[in-house]
């Protein structure tokens, strides 16, 4: 169990509410479990329920693009969530965040990826903690990501 927080508490506290389990668009799993490591497929950035689309140093913004992370980090908590919920367990049993890929949807010029990735690493330490919430994390910029989507987060997370 996280030691003396309860993650719930702190979602409120934060304003948050986690999405339902999203159905995948292709032949995949939104998780996969071995072990105690749960591994998240990629998430979309998404606004309004639509692919959130653009590019970075294109037509979305920095602000924008880290804005975009911290939605789809609201995600990966629901579908990690639902994924704990099926072993009978919560958000209480994460034992570290381990690691986060982000692909930025990014012109060639664009070089701050690592910024717009922190929309999502900060939501984790704020939500779990500095320990816990701290990981290993790559930030990529790509050419173009499924849907036009502008940003897309991939995430391991230890269990107990």
């Amino acid at each position: 169990m996280t030691a003396n927080k309860d993650i719930y508490h702190t979602l409120g506290t934060l304003g948050i509410t986690l999405p339902p389990l999203s159905i995948p668009a292709a032949a995949y799993v939104p998780y996969v479990q071995t072990g105690n490591l749960i591994f998240l497929s990629g998430h979309i950035a998404k606004t309004g329920g639509q692919p959130w689309v653009g590019q970075l140093g294109k037509n979305v913004t920095l602000d924008d693009g880290k804005a975009a992370a911290r939605a789809i980090a609201i995600d990966l908590l629901g579908t990690l969530h639902a994924a704990l919920v099926a072993v009978g367990k919560d958000l209480n049993h994460v034992s570290r965040i381990v690691k986060l890929m982000s692909l930025v949807n990014s012109t060639g010029d664009f070089i701050e990826q690592h910024l717009v990735t922190n929309g999502a690493s900060q939501l984790m330490g704020d939500v779990f903690g500095p320990v816990i919430g701290a990981h290993a994390r790559s930030a990529f910029g790509v050419a173009q990501i499924p849907m036009g989507a502008c940003v897309e987060i991939e995430m391991i997370a230890q269990v107990d």
